[in-house]
């Protein structure tokens, strides 16, 4: 049982889990998505093959351009148009990355913060 307030049982856990599953890349760098052409990814978006998310779907990944996946955080993102809230693992991500796919989930309906593995906030 972990406190509650126990950031490395959270990352610890959350590396357990992405390193159980396969990343399955569904929405390539530069592609639209699917419902809303005008929204390009700006890195790779796919989800992790057999979990499971809040929206029954795979748990979203963004892979950025780094040689290793490992965790550079979590996107918390709401959407108020879809009325749901859910998380977003950035691997292998810069922080460069990181802020890019930020500013991706505040537009529109979106709000989103990040909440970085280490360091700062982009």
């Amino acid at each position: 049982m972990h406190s509650l307030n126990d950031p490395a049982g959270f990352w610890n856990a959350l590396a357990d889990l992405v390193g159980s599953a396969a990343v399955k890349i569904d929405r390539p760098k530069g592609s639209c998505h699917p419902r809303y052409p005008e929204h390009v990814y700006p890195l790779d978006y796919g989800y992790l093959d057999g979990t499971i998310a809040a929206d029954g779907s795979g748990i979203d990944v963004w892979v950025g351009s780094l040689p290793t996946r490992e965790i550079a955080g979590v996107v918390c993102a709401v959407d108020t148009a879809k009325r749901d809230a859910e998380i977003k693992i950035l691997l292998g991500c810069t922080p460069e990355e990181a802020a890019v796919v930020l500013r991706f989930h505040n537009e529109g309906s979106q709000s989103a913060l990040f909440l970085p593995r280490s360091g700062d906030l982009p």
